[in-house]
């Protein structure tokens, strides 16, 4: 049917585009001086583009009249400067100076070329700490045993795959040990960079022994070592991308920001990706959000029977180590709580109380930092939500009797 309705004239559709043309035309003399030797030759190249231009946009500026205006006063231009219609033009797309290898240019480039303002980018955060907990480009939150290797994002500019192993015994929960992250080639800004960090080798490298990746000073990739062996940073200016690496006590914790659009650009077959798509159901240990704390030094794993927990914390000091560091009773607070009771390691609160920190820093959305419990321990818990709804069918009856 479109193609039906088409067969006229669908150039009407288009808008006038006169404007450009002139702002163009204005763009390509404002430098020019009539004074100077070679002024004419300039001006008339720009007069034939004015021109060029304005006879593309004949049929959609035809009721125009501004472009009629146009139209008259090139030809009493061309006139005076005894322009000829016919030779070389000067560019009516006057180059804008940007890094094509700096996303953040791209949106310039795209207003520039095609003469309308586009909205800034959108970027997302995703970041994966503790036993693990894992924040979701779509900011959910979750804790999963994902034990093994499992990636994390895995498009067509970034894949990031991370290794997690149990953490005590008798608990399902794990922490991540290594984790890997190929900066995919990209035009001429970047070959293909590997980085690699486990255990107690948290390199300020690729693996190939490079700090940066693109020719020259451009630096399109690079690796800033924050504090030795402890945390990077890896900056892709060329896909807007932001990478934090820490290690905290024996375990590495992961923090990124990208931009939404390249995010979401992978095959139907790269599906698995924890950061976008979250935990398979089967590998959660949370429930939607609650987190099963342990009670006094005892773990409750998913089985249901209770088993010895290495923790030498109890509820009541775990609560209060974790509230030195983090004022805000939220998810990354709770979780902070969760992980003490369960594994008695106090490195646990500090890779919470970074992980809050890199997402303050990296997210991009503040109204979003924090995220609250949806169940028991700081939320509405199932009872509570049981009154609430008993509450509402009274309140009704109330109503309608």
């Amino acid at each position: 049917l479109p193609s039906v309705l088409c067969l006229g004239d669908c150039q009407l559709q288009t808008p006038c585009r006169i404007q450009k043309c002139t702002t163009d035309f204005v763009s390509s003399t404002s430098h020019l001086n009539s004074a100077v030797e070679g002024f004419d030759l300039e001006f008339c190249k720009a007069l034939r583009a004015y021109s060029a231009c304005t006879y593309r946009n004949s049929k959609v500026c035809r009721g125009n009249l501004v472009y009629h205006s146009a139209v008259l006063g090139i030809s009493d231009l061309m006139s005076q400067r005894n322009c000829s219609k016919d030779g070389p033009t000067s560019s009516t797309n006057p180059e804008v100076t940007y890094d094509p290898c700096n996303y953040s240019g791209h949106t310039v480039a795209r207003e520039h070329h095609e003469g309308e303002k586009t909205p800034p980018p959108t970027y997302l955060f995703c970041g994966l700490f503790g036993d693990p907990h894992l924040r979701t480009f779509k900011d959910h939150f979750q804790t999963c045993k994902v034990e093994g290797a499992w990636p994390l994002i895995d498009n067509n500019y970034l894949s990031v795959q991370v290794t997690n192993v149990p953490v005590v015994p008798g608990s399902s929960a794990t922490a991540t040990n290594k984790i890997t992250i190929i900066f995919k080639s990209y035009q001429d800004c970047t070959d293909q960079k590997v980085y690699q960090a486990v255990t107690d080798d948290l390199p300020a490298a690729f693996v190939d022994g490079t700090t940066s990746g693109g020719d020259g000073n451009t630096k399109s990739l690079r690796i800033v070592e924050k504090v030795s062996g402890k945390y990077v940073e890896m900056h892709a200016k060329y896909i807007g991308t932001t990478v934090y690496i820490r290690q905290l006590g024996h375990y590495l914790t992961l923090a990124i920001r990208m931009p939404q659009e390249l995010v979401m650009a992978y095959e139907e077959s790269q599906d698995l990706q924890l950061c976008v798509n979250g935990c398979p159901s089967s590998e959660r240990i949370d429930d939607s959000g609650h987190l099963p704390l342990p009670v006094m030094g005892q773990l409750l794993p998913q089985g249901g029977a209770a088993a010895h927990s290495w923790s030498v914390y109890t509820l009541e000091t775990a609560t209060t180590k974790c509230h030195e560091k983090m004022l805000v009773k939220d998810i990354y607070f709770y979780s902070c709580v969760f992980d003490l009771l369960t594994t008695g390691d106090a490195n646990f609160t500090a890779a919470a109380h970074s992980a809050l920190q890199d997402m303050e820093a990296l997210h991009p959305r503040k109204e979003h930092w924090h995220i609250f419990p949806s169940s028991a321990g700081g939320g509405v818990g199932k009872g509570s939500k049981f009154f609430v709804g008993l509450g509402l069918v009274c309140l009704i009856l109330v109503v309608f009797l």
